[in-house]
């Protein structure tokens, strides 16, 4: 008798694999931190390269995620692996760090993208056409969901925050509407919202969503997403050995920017990456959502 398979319990595929390993270049009895477990893609090549040959002498990859439900998963799919697992955002790494008596690192990879199971998990409000709640936080625990910051904020708030965070030229066109939706009934979930959008800004000839400018911003605000990527750029190199290497794959501008400026201008840094590193034709292929990734790497000077 045929028994119905477990349903995966990821689907998130990880972006530049290859290159991750290629320049951050795990060796047995290292510590490596991925403080974006994600679906743990990555965590798993790491891991795989830092054990050794018994328990004692092996190194481990401390992966962290602010998504209970990414680690939920993880403790399953990476079980047996020389993986430490917590419960955190990664700019806050230093105490992580100490609570394991930990002084310093021989690598950190950071992921700043969304998930695919986030994507697919109807209740997060991610996709654009999700029926379940607005909500669009990683750590479903903590701050405000969307649907709250969109009902509270005034439209001059709302029109800088899409303008700023996603970039979108239409912000104050998509504030004003969102301001008068509400006036009539409350905006709850991704699909109303998304709905909205689509009705004030004009379709692109790339394809691209209308709404996807909208989420980012919404996204990033309520995550607070750019502020702990500086947090984590002046915080991460204190906790690398000389020699350590730093490696961030970003999905927009605004977090690249971010990067490549601290890469430039730290002197605790040593850039390695003078252009980032994008995905090959094989990978777009396969894997169309690593066609925004951008990977830049630094090294911790002595």
């Amino acid at each position: 008798m045929l028994q119905a398979m477990s349903p995966p319990l990821t689907i998130h595929v990880p972006v530049l694999p290859q290159e991750v390993i290629e320049w951050l270049a795990p060796q047995p009895g290292q510590i490596i931190v991925d403080g974006t477990l994600g679906g743990g893609g990555h965590t798993r090549l790491l891991a795989e390269r830092v054990a050794g040959a018994n328990d004692a002498g092996g190194g481990f990859v401390l992966a962290l995620d602010r998504d209970a439900a990414a680690l939920a998963a993880a403790e399953v799919s990476l079980a047996g692996l020389s993986v430490k697992i917590a419960q955190a955002n990664f700019c806050d790494l230093p105490e992580v760090l100490d609570e394991l008596e930990v002084a310093a690192v021989d690598g950190v990879l950071l992921d700043v993208g969304l998930s695919s199971d986030q994507l697919a998990d109807e209740t997060r409000g991610f996709s654009f056409h999700a029926a379940g709640p607005l909500d669009l936080r990683f750590d479903t625990a903590a701050d405000e969901p969307a649907w709250q910051l969109i009902a509270r904020l005034r439209e001059n708030e709302l029109a800088d925050i899409i303008y700023q965070y996603g970039e979108e030229r239409f912000s104050r066109r998509i504030a004003r509407q969102i301001v008068a939706a509400r006036a009539t009934s409350p905006i709850r979930t991704a699909a109303e919202l998304s709905d909205l959008v689509r009705r004030c800004v004009p379709r692109s000839r790339d394809g691209i969503d209308p709404a996807t400018r909208t989420f980012q911003a919404l996204r990033i605000a309520v995550n607070r997403e750019l502020e702990s990527l500086e947090k984590a750029l002046a915080r991460i190199p204190d906790r690398l050995k000389p020699g350590g290497r730093l490696a961030i794959i970003s999905f927009h501008s605004l977090e690249d920017r971010l990067v490549k400026n601290a890469f430039r201008d730290d002197p605790r840094l040593e850039n390695l990456t003078r252009k980032p590193i994008v995905a090959g034709e094989a990978e777009l292929a396969a894997n169309p959502r690593s066609r925004s990734a951008k990977l830049r790497v630094a090294r911790r000077v002595g």
